[in-house]
Formats: C-alpha cells, sequence, structure tokens
C-alpha cells in the first residue's frame, strides 16, 4: 500500500515536514510506503476553469507537478495534505496545486483515504483544516481522524517537537488511516462499490 504526503510548506524541513514525518515513521512501521511531495516552495499557477482537462484527461498547464502527482494518486492507497497556517487558511501555492489537482483528475478515487494536517503557532487552524478536507468530500474520500483535531504547534522551525500532543496526534491519524486503507483493501472481494448516479450539473439560473 502507499500514502502519498503532500508538504504545503515552503520550508522543506519546517514543522510541517516534522509532523508529516511523524506519520510517515508510523506507516512504515505498518508496512506502508510513503511518498512526499514538495509543492509550498514550487511556483504553481492557479486553476482557470478552462475546463480543458475534460478533453485532455489532465491539466493544460505543463508544470509538471500537477500532472504527474494526479498520476501517481490515481495508484496510491491514500493522501495526506500538510500546510501551515497563515491567514486561517492554506498556503496559497498549496491551494492552487489542490484546485487544480482535483479539478483535472480523470480517476477515480472513490475509497482513497484522505487526511489533513495543519501546523500554526497559535490560531486559525480548524478554518484551514477545513478548506483542505473539502477537496477530500467532493471526491467521494473518506477522511481519516485522530484523537484530537489533526493539528500541531509551532511557529519557528523545529518547535513542533515540543509539541508532544500533537506529536501523538499525527501518530494515531496515521494508525487510524492505516487502518481504513487496509479495511477497505480486505473488503474489495466481499463489497462492492456502490454506483453513483449519473453526472448531472444543475445551477439556479432560469
Amino acid at each position: 500500500m502507499k500514502v502519498l504526503l503532500i508538504n504545503g510548506s515552503p520550508r522543506v524541513h519546517g514543522n510541517t515536514a516534522f509532523a508529516l514525518e511523524q506519520m510517515a515513521q508510523v506507516f512504515a512501521e505498518l508496512g506502508i510506503e510513503t511518498e512526499t511531495i514538495q509543492v509550498g516552495n514550487q511556483l504553481i499557477r492557479g486553476c482557470q476553469g478552462c475546463g480543458g482537462c475534460y478533453k485532455l484527461g489532465k491539466c493544460v498547464f505543463h508544470d509538471d507537478i500537477v500532472n504527474e502527482t494526479a498520476e501517481k494518486l490515481a495508484h496510491a492507497d491514500g493522501m495526506v495534505v500538510g500546510s501551515p497556517v497563515y491567514y486561517a487558511s492554506p498556503n496559497g501555492t498549496l491551494i492552487s496545486f489542490l484546485d487544480r489537482l482535483f479539478y483535472s483528475n480523470s480517476a477515480d478515487l472513490r475509497m482513497k483515504v484522505g487526511a489533513s494536517i495543519v501546523c500554526a503557532r497559535r490560531g486559525g487552524t480548524t478554518a484551514a483544516m477545513d478548506v483542505l478536507n473539502k477537496y477530500f468530500t467532493i471526491s467521494q474520500m473518506p477522511v481519516a481522524s485522530s484523537s484530537y483535531w489533526n493539528i500541531i504547534h509551532g511557529g519557528k522551525p523545529g518547535e513542533a517537537t515540543q509539541d508532544p500532543e500533537g506529536i501523538r496526534t499525527m501518530r494515531n491519524l496515521a494508525k487510524n488511516m492505516a487502518f481504513m486503507m487496509k479495511a477497505f483493501e480486505a473488503a474489495k472481494d466481499t463489497v462492492e462499490l456502490p454506483a453513483p448516479d449519473p453526472k448531472v450539473f444543475t445551477n439556479f439560473i432560469r
């Protein structure tokens, strides 16, 4: 089994990376492979809603990281998105990345397990987490939870190491996520995925 770990922080070795590393350690202990994709320090343009991906099956912009991640996500069992909190929301670069990744993705993401983690000096964490979880829920991806909200605290690099409750939360999240992925995999032979109703798009302009 494999999980993609998305680091939305511009700091490769910052507090968000530390939180993701805590999860990676648990996944390794449970026999689950991980791959970390560094997003927060990239130059990533936002989605313009052009719809070109409907024809191509991938995003029309060629900065590689979005389409490469989409291919990896298609073959992964789960995904963790980590972000620092600046103004009560995830990093803007990460939002641009996720908008394009989920809007343009043509793969079936149903029952791949998603989890978001956020790191902040003080506040805005639950608001940021809510933004990230919406990418999973619109894609029929079950969202994993932990023994507390998926939050770790730290301002300066390294301060998250001083948050034992946050570390515990990350480790428990990885354990719960691993259980969900293994349970879904075990159920494939006995339980069919529900057949979705046909797509229909409506608005309120008549």
